[in-house]
């Protein structure tokens, strides 16, 4: 028997007994659906995730230190990172409260008012915003306490709309701020955007209510190898603070909390992905019984082809190839599933519609198939190994 008539043949018999093979796919049909979704999903919302990291600022250090005389500890962080071959940039991070207004528009009534912060001339270089309009910060405006500010993308929005805020005096708490500059958009996300914030010279906070000494600075490494040794040198000179009784002290990369959240879904994809399988593995155990009940409804075929010369080995590749065909049937069934399940709940999960990839989708086909040619190895070794006699016996 060629191939050919092999899978005529079990085409024939798979349509034969519709129903039946519908219900033996279906632990097929959901096991697939369920593992596409869930590596999907997961693997998707992860990816969204490392964007968000990325577009916050790569390679970047979080520095918490203050000093117990009330003193700004950002002197001390900047003179000591500056002669670090492996530093790019340092700047003052730290949040300030204020009643922002423009004309008729005030912050206090805004459902998400913008996050004011004490930045310096490397601020968009460590926290990865770029300039749309006008001009970033400068040293000059530090060095001369200069009044200005620079837009959030989406702080302009709110403020402005599309009109041009380059030249607009604002009022921080009644004191008067020249917008020179807006930042471009990275995060359209409406609510707590990352693009919600107004930064101005940290040495501007002057003209501000008391806020109290800086504490949060931002160190940026010039590559993610650098992170681990900077962080050592940082804690290795200023962790002596909390012993003398000078200050605190902590530092921290962003780089863990993208491992900790890769980690995470990698155990979230395997507990998951395993539950998910146990519907496969119910699949493959009703393909196994199926085909047991396959093998005694056709012990009478088996034994006129087996008197009339067929050897073990066709009988074998005859049935396999049947097994094969219904997880596979039932595994392309699952595939279109799996892909409108994708869609629909990473639409629900990340606001975003997302798809299976290719490799899922090949390695989710060719996975039933396998499964269907494991399962069926044991019925299809034993109808080979049915005696002719005894095969034609059977009624």
């Amino acid at each position: 028997m060629n191939l050919t008539q092999a899978f005529k043949m079990a085409f024939k018999s798979i349509l034969s007994k519709k129903m039946r093979s519908l219900l033996t796919m279906l632990g097929i049909i959901i096991g697939i659906a369920a593992v596409m979704i869930i590596v999907s999903v997961i693997n998707g919302a992860n990816k969204k995730q490392m964007e968000y990291f990325e577009s916050m600022g790569t390679n970047k250090i979080t520095v918490y230190a203050s000093l117990y005389n009330g003193q700004d500890a950002f002197n001390e962080v900047y003179t000591y990172c500056k002669g670090l071959d492996a530093v790019l940039g340092v700047t003052p991070n730290s949040y300030v409260d204020a009643v922002v207004k423009y004309d008729a528009k005030n912050s206090q009534h805004m459902e998400y008012s913008p996050q004011i912060y004490l930045g310096n001339d490397q601020y968009a270089m460590c926290n990865n915003f770029q300039i749309q309009k006008g001009r970033d910060i400068s040293y000059l405006d530090i060095q001369n306490y200069n009044p200005v500010c620079v837009l959030g993308a989406r702080a302009a929005k709110e403020f402005f709309d599309s009109a041009n805020p380059i030249g607009k005096e604002m009022t921080f708490s009644g004191n008067t701020f020249t917008v020179i500059g807006v930042y471009r958009e990275k995060d359209p996300t409406p609510q707590w955007s990352m693009d919600n914030i107004i930064v101005i010279p940290y040495t501007a906070s002057r003209y501000l209510p008391s806020q109290g000494s800086m504490s949060e600075f931002t160190v940026k490494a010039k590559d993610s190898a650098s992170i681990k040794p900077v962080i050592s040198l940082l804690k290795g000179q200023f962790s002596g603070w909390d012993e003398t009784g000078k200050g605190s002290f902590d530092c921290y990369s962003d780089q863990q909390w993208q491992d900790s959240s890769n980690q995470m879904a990698l155990m979230m994809s395997l507990v998951l992905g395993a539950i998910a399988g146990i519907s496969l593995l119910v699949g493959g155990i009703g393909i196994m019984n199926i085909m047991l009940v396959t093998v005694t409804e056709r012990t009478r075929e088996i034994g006129i082809r087996r008197a009339i010369g067929a050897e073990r080995k066709s009988i074998v590749v005859q049935f396999l190839i049947e097994a094969a065909m219904i997880c596979g049937m039932g595994g392309i069934i699952g595939i279109a599933i799996g892909f409108l399940g994708t869609a629909v709940t990473s639409k629900l999960i990340v606001q975003q519609v997302m798809l299976p990839s290719p490799i899922i989708t090949i390695s989710a086909f060719l996975f039933s198939v396998v499964l269907g040619i494991l399962f069926g190895m044991f019925p299809a070794i034993k109808a080979s190994k049915l005696q002719p006699v005894v095969a034609l016996r059977a009624e």
